[in-house]
């Protein structure tokens, strides 16, 4: 009997081609099996987690349909909330489910790449899994890394979402999980969602309170970096105060 599944491959000429009817090797699934997860576009991916389509709509357009909605940019489509997915036609609450269990997945592996008493010797390193942590988020994180005597990781510790200029002024509430966990030093870091990653005045002075905070309290805060995206006029996609000179 023929499939019912419905799906769609780039560059086919007929929409809503059932799975059955395409050649097997141009399957999404099977692609993946022949040629790897990396080898497939974003719609494809998409399509396998998704597996059926709707209403005559085969799952590889639904995919393409779901990318075009968030500007195919799926740091948008991984920050939108499970009510907002369901709303969408097609989609419902299964598969609005589905997909943000996957994306859940996703940013729990990034969190986990950096394993237990791994060392962070240099900005560039923190930098490199900072990126991944909070690689496009639609608000401000701030994130206290907590390290022994010899910078070597502890935990992640989320201090706050939003408003995190604020928060810095709250030195009790960022040193608590350092006091928590007998950190002996502090790297603090949060994002800046509009990708440039240049301090503001507020976070320069946040910045300096908190380091005196530290000296008081007896946890060096080593740096304070902000994430924010590569752009054509910068060098960076981070702002290290320490290879700024100003910690």
């Amino acid at each position: 009997m023929k499939s019912t599944v419905s799906t769609e491959y780039p560059g086919s000429a007929s929409r809503g081609i059932m799975i059955g009817e395409m050649a097997e090797q141009d399957r999404p699934r099977e692609r993946l099996w022949r040629l790897g997860a990396e080898s497939l576009k974003d719609e494809e991916l998409l399509a396998i987690i998704m597996r059926v389509g709707h209403g005559g709509t085969s799952v590889l357009e639904l995919a393409q349909r779901l990318l075009h909605r968030y500007q195919n940019n799926l740091g948008m489509l991984a920050a939108a909330s499970p009510a907002d997915l369901a709303k969408i036609k097609g989609i419902g609450k299964a598969k609005a489910a589905e997909l943000k269990a996957t994306f859940a997945l996703a940013t729990r592996l990034a969190e986990s790449s950096l394993p237990e008493r791994a060392r962070l010797e240099n900005p560039q390193r923190a930098a490199a899994y900072l990126r991944e942590i909070m690689r496009d988020k639609n608000q401000e994180e701030l994130h206290a890394i907590l390290l022994d005597t010899k910078n070597r990781f502890i935990r992640d510790e989320l201090i706050t979402k939003g408003l995190v200029d604020r928060s810095h002024s709250h030195a009790r509430e960022v040193f608590r999980a350092a006091i928590q966990y007998n950190a002996a030093k502090m790297l603090l870091a949060h994002n800046h969602p509009s990708g440039d990653p240049t301090p503001s005045a507020a976070d320069t002075m946040c910045t300096k309170s908190l380091v005196e905070a530290g000296k008081l309290i007896g946890i060096e805060v080593i740096d304070h970096l902000i994430i924010g995206a590569k752009m054509d006029n910068q060098d960076h996609d981070y702002y290290s105060f320490r290879e700024h000179d100003q910690i």
